[in-house]
């Protein structure tokens, strides 16, 4: 409610319910304060000027956070809606085409020609080897998980790993110079590799497993590694610890491919259960592996962060 009349310097008065415009002021008399017209406004008169310009510059952020909240929801859902439509078409032509012409024929081929206990032996070598030949090993673990499954595909990857990144290591000796002045002219990705060197036994295991995880590159890590100072024994340990989530991704992979495929010769389509049992397993690694890499991200950073400070 407001009160207009003269005042006793015949000047516009103008009452305002205090309690409207949350004042404190010690010269409030009762509910109301009066801002005195003319040229010169007084504290009080400033004070509740101030108040004004400040409520409506909040109204006028809260109207645009709100407006930037619905703008993230929409292109959320935009996005979700074209990941739906190139799931479907993939699922309708792609997926099958691919199977077709790709996946069955290998697997035919595969199930012909090599018997199981050669298949591990060319699994073992192929993910102990590529590397250091700057070669995926992603397809021969798909391969382990589509032939072994999970329990001795995973100990077959997993004993080969060492090998893997070891070769590489001692390997970067050899050009320990050039490798750091590779480093050094991409000191984005160089302040992220030199936390494997820092501090002590264990901090530099953890670092080597927050790298692992992470999507810095696999084979450039292993070339790069030595030059940051890290030991062997904690670039090990750590190497094998943070392969953990990818091996199990990449076996799972497999098992969904040889499943899909399977299906796809027999032109038969997947049962319920199977359908609720892959979607699921699907998600839950999707989901598991986003949330492992987010954090092993966010790890990198705050050590990241600290080693700045202590430099300062």
């Amino acid at each position: 409610m407001t009160f207009t009349g003269n005042d006793e310097e015949e000047g516009l008065v103008v009452v305002m319910p205090a309690p409207l415009l949350g004042l404190a002021k010690e010269d409030l008399k009762g509910d109301y304060v009066k801002l005195g017209g003319g040229d010169d406004l007084g504290e009080d008169n400033r004070f509740v000027a101030g108040c004004m310009s400040a409520s409506s510059s909040e109204l006028s952020y809260e109207g645009n956070s709100r407006c930037w909240s619905l703008w993230w929801w929409a292109k959320l859902v935009l996005v979700l809606i074209f990941v739906g439509v190139l799931a479907a078409v993939f699922l309708k032509w792609v997926g099958p085409f691919f199977m077709d012409k790709e996946i069955i024929p290998m697997l035919n081929w595969e199930t012909r020609t090599f018997s199981s206990p050669v298949l591990a032996v060319l699994v073992y070598a192929s993910v102990a080897l590529f590397p250091t030949l700057l070669l995926p090993s992603s397809p021969s673990m798909w391969v382990a998980g589509m032939t072994f499954g999970y329990g001795f595909g995973f100990l077959l990857i997993i004993a080969a790993v060492p090998i893997g990144v070891s070769l590489p290591y001692f390997i970067g000796h050899l050009f320990h110079h050039k490798i750091q002045s590779l480093i050094e002219r991409n000191p984005k990705n160089a302040s992220v590799i030199r936390l494997a060197g820092e501090g002590n036994w264990f901090n530099q295991a953890r670092a080597v497993t927050l790298i692992r995880i992470s999507p810095f590159p696999y084979i450039v890590f292993n070339y790069c590694a030595m030059a940051t100072g890290v030991k062997y024994g904690p670039y090990l340990l750590g190497t094998l610890i943070g392969m953990v989530p990818e091996i199990f991704v990449t076996i799972y992979t497999g098992i969904l491919i040889k499943t899909l495929a399977n299906a796809s010769q027999e032109q038969r389509f997947l049962s319920a259960p199977q359908i609720i049992l892959n979607v699921l397993g699907f998600s839950f690694t999707f989901v598991t592996t986003v949330l492992i890499t987010v954090y092993a991200k966010r790890r990198l950073k705050e050590l990241q962060r600290d080693e700045e400070l202590l430099l300062q």
